[in-house]
């Protein structure tokens, strides 16, 4: 009997024991959030500056809804990294569905996230949910990413509830292996520049 198990429902455990998902520690599988980052300049810097002013302003009275998250957070940081411009393609609602490698289990979803070009997903949690890490949408990410065409063609994801920030790197060989950031977060000094540097050379690297 085939199981259905929605994405927002599924596990770690359940991606490693279907999907045959695999974490790598070794950090060269994954240098793409610390090494060779574009510098930023001065205007980017001041503008960075401003979506944090803004964030801790709104934040002071009240949780941020995810609609609101998208708005002040991430929406800037997509623009500043070049996300609008030609050559970029951003779907706002998608659905995913992904089989076990013996077809037993079929995991199925609907959300309301980003993908760029099919090789970016990030996926958008509201800030009240910061009292849960924001790592808990990672085995959500990871089971969308893998619903990708790409086979040893790097596909990457942000998973952000407007405070923090985590990049993830997933390669689809016969064994799919993912690696994660730590998390960044928006209030700590210069972590937020790195959020938009490694998203600048995310943007290179989706376009090759």
């Amino acid at each position: 009997m085939v199981q259905t198990i929605q994405a927002r429902d599924i596990s770690l455990y359940e991606l490693e024991e279907n999907f045959g998902l695999e974490l790598v520690t070794n950090n060269d599988f994954f240098n793409e959030w610390t090494e060779n980052l574009p510098l930023l300049t001065d205007i980017e810097k001041s503008s960075l500056e401003r979506v944090k002013s803004n964030y801790l302003n709104l934040t002071k009275r009240r949780p941020m809804s995810e609609e609101v998250v998208k708005m002040v957070v991430l929406s800037p940081l997509l623009d500043l990294a070049g996300f609008y411009q030609p050559n970029f393609e951003i779907e706002t609602e998608t659905s995913t569905e992904i089989s076990a490698v013996d077809e037993s289990v079929i995991v199925k979803g609907s959300i309301d996230v980003l993908v760029v070009n099919k090789k970016l997903w990030i996926l958008i949690i509201e800030s009240k949910s910061t009292k849960f890490d924001v790592v808990s949408a990672l085995p959500q990410a990871l089971a969308y990413m893998l619903d990708t065409p790409h086979f040893e063609i790097p596909t990457f994801g942000l998973l952000v509830n407007g405070r923090e920030f985590v990049f993830i790197k997933l390669v689809k060989t016969q064994k799919p292996k993912y690696a994660r950031s730590y998390s960044l977060s928006i209030e700590k000094p210069h972590e937020l520049q790195q959020v938009l540097s490694v998203l600048k050379k995310i943007s290179g690297l989706i376009l090759l």
